[in-house]
This record gives C-alpha cells, sequence and structure tokens, in this order.
C-alpha cells in the first residue's frame, strides 16, 4: 500500500498508533513489529479483538484473515515511511533535540514552556529510537503547532538516520559526555555521533540552537545560529544564581525552579532561550518553571524520614555521575551519595569507574556507598566509603542512611530508585 493511503487511514484513526497487544489504543492502527523474542504478525487478530482498527503485517498468511490487515514488505520501515511523510504534511515547527546527557529534562523543559503559548507536542518518556522517534513524529496532527522530538544514538549513523526523519527546523545538542562507549569507543566518537544532527541542519539551511559556552559546538555557526549562555556574546545571556535549587537571571528577572543540579542549568536555558524566540513573555515563561517539577527518577526530589532525596536513577554515565556528585557537594546540612555501576562503557569501564572513585575523594560528601561488581573493583580504604556489589549487601550491612540530602544514581539496568525502601 502507498505511503499516501496509509496516511489517510493515520487521519481516519485520528494519529493513534499501537504496537503492544497488551496495551491497544481503542480505535489505532497497530504495527506488528518484530523483535528478538516475539512476532508482531502473530497478535494481530488479538489486536483487532482488543479494539484497533487496522493491523499492518508483513506475513501474507495473517493478512488474508481479515480485510483490515493490511501486508506490507517491512512493519518497521513502513512504520518509518509513514512517520517521515506524516512530520512533512504538518506545518508544525519541530525541535530536534540529541546529547549524552540531559535530553528527557530538557525536552519536557521547552514542551512545558512552549505550551504556554501553543499546541505542543513531544517524545513520550525517552522514545528516542528507530521506533520511539516514528512513534513520536506520528502524534503530530493539523492543529499541531510544536513538536519536540528526543533522538538518542549508541553508535555512528543513528542520529543521521532519526534526523533525516525528524527533519527539525531547528536542533539542539545537549553535551557531549562519556556514555554508550561500546559505540562511540571516546569522547571524540561521541562528539562525531552527536554532530550528525548539526551537519544534517547546516546541509539543510536550517537553525541551530547553541549554549554559547560550549567551545565543542561553536564550530557548527551560521547566520541562523541562537546563542545562549553565560558568554556576553550570546543572543540570550544568562547567570546563575546560588540556590541549593538551579535559578537563574535574565533581564534582571530571576527565575527559579525546583530542578537540582547546576548540570540542569543549560537545560533550563535552553527551554527558555526556545521560548522567547517564540514570543513568549519572560514573566509567564518564569511562573511556568517554577511549577514544573521533574520526574521518573530524574533529578527528581522526594522527600522522606526528614531527608531530601534527590532520585536520579534513571540512568548514568561518568560525566552526568561527576556533575551529580559535585552539586551534591555544594548543598548544605548533611550529604550521602549511593552510586550504582555505570555501564556501556565498554573498554573503559573499568578506568571510568577508578576515576569517578578518585574524583569523589576530593568531594565535601559526609558518606559515600558505591553499589555493583565494577565499583567493587575500585574498592580503596577511604574515610566514610563504603563498596558493595550489589543492593542486598547493602541491605545485610545495617548501614545507617539518615543524612539530610540523599543522592541516588546509577545505571538503568541497576534499579537504583528500589533503594528507596531503604531509607
Amino acid at each position: 500500500m502507498k505511503v499516501e493511503n496509509l496516511y489517510d487511514i493515520l487521519l481516519k484513526c485520528d494519529h493513534k498508533v499501537s504496537t503492544d497487544t497488551r496495551n491497544i489504543i481503542k480505535e489505532s492502527i497497530f504495527f506488528a513489529l518484530k523483535g528478538n523474542n516475539f512476532d508482531g504478525n502473530n497478535f494481530a487478530i488479538e489486536a483487532l479483538n482488543n479494539g484497533a482498527c487496522y493491523c499492518i503485517v508483513e506475513s501474507k498468511d495473517i493478512s488474508i484473515l481479515d480485510d483490515r490487515i493490511i501486508l506490507v514488505d517491512d512493519v518497521l520501515k513502513t512504520l518509518q515511511k509513514l512517520s517521515a511523510y506524516n512530520r512533512n504534511q504538518s506545518s508544525c515547527y519541530v525541535i530536534g533535540l540529541t546529547g549524552s546527557n540531559g535530553k528527557t529534562t530538557t525536552k519536557e523543559l521547552i514542551h512545558h514552556v512552549l505550551k504556554i503559548n501553543y499546541n505542543t507536542i513531544s517524545t513520550n518518556g525517552n522514545y528516542n529510537n528507530h521506533i520511539g522517534v516514528p512513534l513520536s513524529l506520528l502524534q503530530i496532527k493539523p492543529s499541531t503547532e510544536f513538536a519536540v522530538i528526543e533522538m538518542g544514538a549508541n553508535n555512528f549513523g543513528e542520529i543521521k538516520f532519526l534526523t533525516e526523519l525528524v527533519q527539525p527546523d531547528i536542533g539542539y545538542i545537549t553535551n557531549f559526555g562519556l556514555a554508550h562507549l561500546e559505540g562511540f569507543i571516546d569522547l571524540n566518537g561521541v562528539i562525531q555521533g552527536k554532530t550528525e544532527l548539526y551537519n544534517w541542519l547546516t546541509e539543510n539551511n536550517r537553525n541551530i540552537l547553541i549554549n554559547n559556552d560550549d567551545d565543542e559546538q561553536k564550530k557548527f555557526m551560521n547566520d541562523k545560529t541562537v546563542l545562549f549562555g553565560k558568554d556576553d556574546n550570546s543572543d540570550y545571556v544568562f547567570e546563575q544564581v546560588k540556590s541549593n535549587n538551579v535559578s537563574l537571571k535574565i533581564n534582571d528577572v530571576i527565575i527559579e525552579t525546583q530542578l537540582y543540579g547546576s548540570y540542569n542549568f543549560s537545560n533550563i536555558c535552553a527551554a527558555i532561550t526556545l521560548g522567547l524566540e517564540n514570543k513568549i513573555k519572560l514573566e509567564e515563561i518564569s511562573k511556568s518553571l517554577k511549577n514544573y517539577s521533574s520526574q521518573n527518577n530524574r533529578s527528581q526530589k522526594i522527600s522522606k524520614n526528614n531527608s531530601e532525596i534527590i532520585m536520579d536513577a534513571y540512568n548514568a554515565n561518568p560525566t552526568s555521575v561527576k556533575g551529580a556528585l559535585e552539586s551534591l557537594s555544594y548543598l548544605t546540612n548533611s550529604k550521602l551519595a549511593i552510586i550504582g555501576d555505570m555501564h556501556e562503557l565498554g573498554k573503559v569501564e573499568n578506568i571510568e569507574h577508578q576515576k569517578i572513585v578518585k574524583f569523589a575523594t576530593g568531594l565535601n560528601i559526609d558518606k559515600i556507598i558505591f553499589i555493583g561488581s565494577r565499583f567493587k573493583k575500585c574498592e580503596v580504604n577511604f574515610k566514610n566509603f563504603y563498596f558493595f556489589n550489589d543492593k542486598t549487601d547493602l541491605h545485610k550491612s545495617n548501614l545507617k542512611l539518615n543524612e539530610k540530602n540523599i543522592l541516588i544514581k546509577g545505571s538503568r539496568s541497576m534499579r537504583m530508585e528500589t533503594i528507596l525502601n531503604e531509607l
């Protein structure tokens, strides 16, 4: 079936799309995707029975079972092709985001600001890969005015591919950090992979948003670049205000937020810049950001037993762990950090874990607990440092965890948020 005909069906289904029969959206199109351990083709009839209007499959035997089942050569490629077509049918302004750290928080902040004045959609959660990005693009309706699309990658060529689907009007890279080194090898590889976004924007004469404090990104500046940062040469100049939460000043207006960590400063600045660029009043932006609170274990603040817990356990890499530890060290009152192993670091995983332990010795933190087999290899006899193979060993130790400020951070597979029950 031609993509134009599929687009007509998408409109008929009001842009509702499903990929999992366990949570079918009523009157949606079901895309029968394949995975390592499942074949969505086998669930097409179940999807229809559960409320889907149409199913897209690549199995001829399944396609003849119901006239609402549509046969294609490749379901995933069809999903991607339809998403790009849908994006190009829209007149909405598309913002493309990538980077090593802070993508999802920045995406949510931008969405939070733009929705003050505009009909805005954004990536759901961190659905930022070759499946998640197309699903995000299919959310764009004729009434959508702004779309904020997050793009992730762990190898070369992936950002280029996703950018070609997204076709962003403006792009922003949050930062370059030591993440996904199994694919990118080193920091130079990360820079090469992430700047595939800026390369596309430059080649296609689109806009670029750049933090003027980041020298590595400045080389991509063109006459359509919007600059923000502490640098006086920026189009939008920000000053960080000392506070336990991230506060900043622009145009003599102080903007307070509920966000923790100096690493969130540039994330907030990017959202404010895009709001101002699109004629949203600074006073309205300030009011909106003051009410924004992070969720889903991303710098999320939780009060428990007279302690302020910073739950930053969605993911971790050397750059983000250093930033989180450093921000904790600046807080007043007693401080505890519980840090889990960092994954996907390839050949340098031992070195990077050792660097974190060494870095932590110079910080003003009362107690640091390291959890996981990788950190256990780095065990040193340093005051108030504790090393455990896993969370069970921590539990058995009966170590008191009652400091006033507690940071919890680690890679997603470590599920560090479960430690909350121990506090």
